[in-house]
């Protein structure tokens, strides 16, 4: 799986698209710009002083727009930062667990992975039925796995699908962890599912192609592999035009 592809990101809405870039508009924060570099580390911290700003006066939303803006720009410390201030700011549970889930992703993105479990489990402790309740399973999942946590990782991945079965990042990344573990029929209905609620890309694709011949279909296999070449093909010419 490619590092990008394994997490989904908040938009500051809720998580309706996880393969939507990200939005790279600087959020509206009282500040004259031309006293600040914008990708100082210092800045986000130096603005929200606690000292210097009442509590009722921070954003905790434009703090995840904050945090999503240097992701885009693989500023991974910093968004981290901005989650953490954003979820020690926010007045809602929802927020709360949005900016825990948002920064459980940045520490993935260093490869920072007991930091990210703890960020996880603690959205997840928030609310365990909330909104961004199954992004947090299947990206914990995700975490543990890189740990070598197998059993504990496919747990997860399931309580992802059971909180959300819509979510497609979810059911794939239970067919990813279902195959690895040899559970290959149950990792070929996942990967149907997923590929149901729209999930077509080359990752998913490919890993279909290994589950179909682990179980010894192989025509389909093929026909699976015919669509991931015509999907190289498609973006060979895109980047051509």
């Amino acid at each position: 799986m490619d590092e990008e592809d394994r997490h989904e990101f908040s938009t500051g809405e809720g998580f309706d698209n996880p393969y939507e870039a990200f939005d790279i508009d600087p959020p509206v924060i009282d500040v004259d710009p031309s006293n600040v570099d914008p990708v100082d580390s210092r800045v986000i911290p130096d603005m929200l002083d606690e000292s210097a700003f009442p509590v009722d006066e921070i954003d905790a939303e434009a703090l995840i727009e904050v945090g999503l803006n240097y992701m885009s720009i693989n500023r991974f410390e910093q968004a981290a930062d901005a989650f953490e201030r954003a979820a020690r700011f926010a007045e809602t549970d929802t927020l709360r667990q949005e900016a825990w889930t948002n920064k459980g992703v940045a520490h993935g993105q260093l490869e920072e992975f007991d930091d990210a479990i703890g960020a996880y489990r603690e959205a997840l402790s928030i609310d365990e039925a909330g909104e961004h309740a199954a992004t947090a399973e299947t990206n914990l999942a995700y975490a543990l796995w890189e740990t070598g946590h197998d059993e504990q990782a496919l747990h997860h991945a399931e309580r992802a699908v059971e909180r959300d079965p819509h979510l497609p990042q979810a059911w794939y990344n239970r067919a990813y962890l279902a195959a690895e573990r040899g559970l290959f029929e149950d990792a070929k209905f996942s990967l149907e599912n997923a590929e149901r609620l729209g999930m077509r890309e080359a990752q998913m694709l490919e890993l279909k192609v290994e589950v179909l011949e682990e179980l010894g279909e192989d025509e389909e296999a093929e026909r699976t592999l015919d669509r991931v070449s015509e999907q190289q093909q498609q973006r060979e010419r895109e980047l051509f035009e």
